[in-house]
């Protein structure tokens, strides 16, 4: 491996961008390499300014760029399912952002080639993960200081839905941090999935169910709730609260800047996920790039990865019939026990 790891970013759009940026000049240990997006013009832009960066229309061009050492996808959803089995292809690790596959069928195949391989090369960008209150929710939880859990009380509020967002994607796209934050923190596969539908805010588009309250069950017996509002209007808001036998404890309200003047006090609300979450996304591409270049994968795999499209999947069954939803889930191989 050379001295610093060689990284080719699929897509050029938000995320993508941001992440050219994030291992360029925030991330030790690694480089860009390589970028690709059907649109070049997007790309050229990501990429300004850096030096020794190949830009390409196609997927397969860039993973086949010399000193291209590791894969960073952050194209959109449909097209994660041919960029992973091409890099496992070239065995080359992956960091794939969130959803693995939007579909649990090709997410699936996805976990069947890594098992082919016999080893694990690719972690999914399930950022709460490395999110610094989310962490210490966790360690308190594991500690057992506060008995067993028995709910999550989560919020995820958004200022505005972007263009051609659609009531399912409020489950399969926005809920989908709040599945793998649950069954991280509970340590609980999610089985069941009932979604009831408030009346719609009058900020939401026409015809977007916009907000909804998701309901999980897990397989030890607790509970979960999510109130998901994605067209609120005043700022990006996630909070989850933890209540167990012996107490409770609550993330999320207080991680801005509060300001004071004569006037009164202002609190800072974050605009969107990038600004909310960014040290979680520093520290999640560090821990990737260190992983890596030790030989190593860490983090949420595949498996994880197929686990939140399947409850998502039921999540939307639930949503269009209204009704209590089994989640219909493979076993879990020995690879991700």
């Amino acid at each position: 491996m050379s001295e610093l790891l060689g990284v080719a970013v699929l897509g050029a759009g938000h995320m993508g961008a941001d992440h050219v940026r994030r291992v360029d000049r925030v991330v030790s240990g690694a480089r860009v390499a390589a970028v690709a997006d059907p649109d070049t013009d997007r790309a050229e832009k990501a990429v300004a300014g850096i030096d020794g960066v190949s830009v390409h229309a196609e997927v397969a061009a860039a993973l086949d760029t010399p000193g291209v050492e590791a894969v960073l996808i952050a194209s959109p959803g449909p097209a994660h399912e041919e960029a992973l089995l091409a890099a496992f292809a070239r065995g080359l690790p992956v960091l794939c952002e969130k959803p693995l596959v939007p579909e649990s069928a090709g997410a699936l195949r996805v976990v069947e080639a890594e098992l082919r391989l016999g080893r694990r090369l690719a972690q999914v960008g399930f950022m709460r993960r490395y999110d610094a209150e989310y962490l210490r929710l966790k360690s308190l939880l594991d500690s057992g200081r506060l008995g067993r859990p028995l709910m999550l009380h989560c919020t995820h509020r958004n200022v505005a839905s972007p263009p051609g967002f659609t009531s399912a994607m409020l489950v399969n796209s926005s809920v989908s941090h709040e599945i793998d934050a649950a069954r991280w923190l509970l340590g609980q596969e999610l089985t069941a999935v009932t979604v009831m539908r408030p009346r719609p805010s009058s900020t939401a588009p026409e015809n977007l169910i916009d907000p909804q309250f998701v309901v999980f069950e897990t397989a030890g017996g607790a509970l979960v709730d999510v109130e998901v509002f994605v067209n609120s209007g005043f700022g990006y808001q996630v909070a989850c609260e933890a209540v167990c036998e012996s107490g409770s404890a609550r993330i999320g309200d207080e991680h801005a800047m509060a300001v004071t003047t004569a006037g009164g006090r202002h609190e800072e609300v974050a605009r969107d996920y990038l600004v909310r979450f960014a040290g979680a996304y520093d520290r999640e591409v560090q821990a990737w790039v260190d992983a890596t270049r030790a030989g190593r994968v860490t983090g949420p795999g595949v498996w994880d990865g197929y686990a939140a499209s399947a409850v998502a999947e039921a999540g939307v069954r639930a949503l269009e019939s209204g009704g209590r939803v089994a989640v219909d889930l493979a076993a879990r191989p020995d690879l991700y026990a």
